[in-house]
């Protein structure tokens, strides 16, 4: 594998000196709004969704190596971040088509790989829903959409992440039945975003497990899918896909819930190369936003924020540097 200049510039800007990447992410949009505005009792504004991102990125950026926004109301953040840590920004528009079947994506209208890159990112990132067991010509559409996008990040010669998310239209996706269909989910996205047709220089992915269905687990509500050893087993199958760097995301579970995930994922010897963790770090802060205030909240980021973060950046330890997927001993090899 080889890397050009302006990628490897990218992924330099959102990594450490050891090659990991310990990011935040802070580019909920639809979600977020509908939280801040449930626990503040009405409307929330762009001021208000512009504020909340602004704190998270000014405390949050001074532990991580790099903060993911969004164009929409992150721009202004973006500017407020730590010095030395990166940039991503998002390229897809939030949420989908609930009436449309397959969860169809779509870019931001007034956006491009080269605005991004002019509005200061470092690196891209688009959001996928994703099941290799999906009807395959919704599966296509997928496929020559991010071919597309992979593409335009060449051209414009900045890193291209791809998260995927998996789903089964339908089911309960935080039931067990999901749960033990999901790692069959995830490897298989893995799998096929691996290609080198799709030009994706990060995956950023789920757990192939829902640690609340794992025997033993901290987070166990009682009811398993897995014992814990074949939860490693599935946490190596999935890594063993990937030939690509690869970080996991928090998928909106809590602090607690997702340390231990990473836990895991150390003792399997998982070779995952960081995270981009948002809500579990800033999450429970959402009520105190809302009912209390920015003030209230930023007191809340600097205390519980700061220590949710810090409980993520002890778990990668056991990461292990993006640049070894090149065969690499340090970023200055691939120079």
């Amino acid at each position: 594998m080889k890397i050009t200049p302006g990628k490897l510039a990218g992924m330099r800007a959102v990594s450490d000196g050891r090659g990991v990447i310990a990011a935040a992410a802070m580019d909920q949009r639809g979600s977020l709004k509908k939280a801040l505005a449930k626990e503040k009792g009405g409307d929330i504004g762009d001021r208000e969704m512009e504020e909340f991102k602004i704190h998270v990125t000014e405390v949050l950026t001074q532990h991580a190596t790099a903060i993911l926004l969004d164009p929409e109301w992150g721009i202004a953040a973006s500017k407020r971040r730590a010095k030395g840590s990166g940039l991503l920004l998002a390229y897809e528009k939030t949420g989908y088509d609930a009436n449309t079947p397959g969860r169809l994506p779509d870019l931001l209208d007034d956006w491009s790989v080269r605005r991004l890159k002019e509005a200061g990112a470092d690196c891209i990132k688009i959001l996928l829903y994703y099941t290799p067991f999906d009807a395959r010509t919704v599966n296509e559409r997928k496929h020559a959409w991010v071919e597309r996008i992979g593409d335009e990040c060449r051209a414009n010669d900045i890193p291209f992440f791809l998260e995927l998310v998996g789903y089964e239209e339908g089911a309960d996706e935080k039931g067990a039945a999901f749960a033990k269909k999901k790692p069959e989910i995830v490897t298989g996205s893995i799998k096929e975003f691996s290609k080198d047709r799709y030009s994706a220089d990060v995956l950023k992915i789920e757990v192939p497990i829902n640690m609340k269905y794992v025997e033993g687990a901290r987070a166990s509500g009682g009811e398993t899918a897995y014992s814990r050893q074949e939860a490693m087993d599935h946490f190596r199958r999935a890594a063993a896909a990937a030939t690509k760097p690869f970080i996991y995301l928090s998928a909106g579970v809590s602090n607690a819930e997702f340390t231990e995930t990473l836990e895991l994922a150390a003792e399997a010897g998982t070779r995952f190369s960081g995270v981009l963790c948002g809500r579990a770090t800033w999450k429970d802060g959402i009520p105190v936003f809302g009912k209390q205030g920015a003030g209230a909240f930023r007191t809340w980021l600097e205390s519980e924020g700061v220590r949710n973060i810090e409980n993520v950046n002890a778990c990668l330890k056991a990461a292990r540097p993006w640049f070894e997927f090149y065969g690499a001993k340090t970023a200055d090899e691939l120079a």
